[in-house]
């Protein structure tokens, strides 16, 4: 097969590019280069600049390239953003894929796979989340997300694709410093970037109802997650027409807000330095958001390699390739 990876220049993107090229597929990176690096696809990977409102733009890519698989990352995903900018984010997410959907169906195309959040869970009051658990997203990213996996689903049953929807938990690390995250709106790049500034990491509420008070959250390798959608790929090539699989990508492995700063504080050096402060509560933060990713194992045979630890270094070492001031 040959697959079209939306979102192919970007952070998550480009791990997904090199683990299924990696393996032997082919593929084609469609990127507008909006947050995307061009530098970070491969030089004998096939490279389109383009949006995915762009629907002529899309069908010359799928006829060129002769794509029977789409893998479709290419999304806004800043939460604080979608609430000010709710038109905004839903033209790119939802149109975008639509438009993508519409191409993709009259094209032919076999498999899709689509990259969603656990965003669409909302706030779960639950110890692991399934994916059964109730969906009741609290931001328009999230309902981007869900609004995208029901095009999916319904877009398989009308036009005979085999279909995933992979929802993603707290993505960190990198595999290389090329490839490393960029973006400073994660915890672990935002206390990076604290430490660097010879300021104190902050605790949004250390109040909640969990062991010491902090939210927990599933925290998944990005190389984790790049190695799911080739899983996921694969298996959806050889899937009947019409079928949908939806998934959760993490570990089962909550660790907390605090854990993690005292975690990021030895693998940086920083040490006391990386005694965080505390802050009120920032509206919508769930006490705790943790994967159950039994399904995933059921279904594809897939399950996480990576610890927090490793997470922590990789995007450490790609934090300091990027500031050499940091590194202690």
């Amino acid at each position: 097969m040959t697959w079209l990876i939306t979102g192919g220049a970007g952070f998550i993107g480009a791990h997904v590019v090199r683990a299924m090229e990696g393996a032997g597929e082919q593929v084609v990176v469609y990127d507008d280069l909006s947050t995307g690096d061009v530098s970070r696809v491969p030089d004998d990977v096939p490279f389109v600049k383009a949006s995915t409102l762009d629907g002529d733009s899309l069908r010359r890519t799928l006829d060129e390239y002769q794509v029977t698989g789409v893998v479709h990352l290419a999304a806004k995903k800043q939460v604080a953003e979608s609430v000010a900018r709710p038109l905004y984010y839903y033209e790119e997410n939802v149109h975008g894929l639509r438009t993508l959907l519409r191409a993709s169906a009259d094209h032919g195309v076999r498999a899709f796979l689509f990259s969603s959040s656990a965003a669409v869970y909302g706030m779960p009051d639950v110890t692991l989340v399934t994916e059964d658990t109730p969906c009741a997203p609290i931001n328009p990213y999230g309902e981007t997300k869900l609004a995208g996996e029901w095009m999916v689903r319904a877009t398989a049953r009308a036009h005979g694709m085999a279909t995933a929807s992979l929802r993603y938990f707290n993505v960190a690390g990198a595999a290389d410093v090329q490839l490393a995250d960029t973006g400073v709106f994660n915890l672990i790049p935002m206390v990076f970037e604290k430490l660097t500034q010879g300021e104190a990491p902050v605790i949004f509420g250390d109040d909640y109802a969990t062991e010491d008070g902090t939210c927990v959250r599933d925290f998944i390798h990005v190389v984790d997650i790049a190695s799911a959608h080739l899983a996921a790929a694969r298996a959806l090539a050889a899937r009947a027409p019409g079928t949908d699989l939806t998934v959760n990508i993490g570990r089962g492995e909550g660790v907390s807000v605090r854990q993690m700063i005292e975690l990021i504080g030895e693998v940086t050096g920083y040490g006391p330095d990386a005694r965080p402060v505390s802050a009120p509560r920032r509206p919508g933060d769930p006490a705790r958001v943790v994967a159950a990713a039994d399904r995933i194992h059921t279904e594809l045979g897939w399950s996480a390699r990576h610890d927090a630890r490793s997470m922590v270094a990789s995007a450490w070492e790609g934090w300091c390739a990027r500031h050499p001031q940091a590194r202690r």
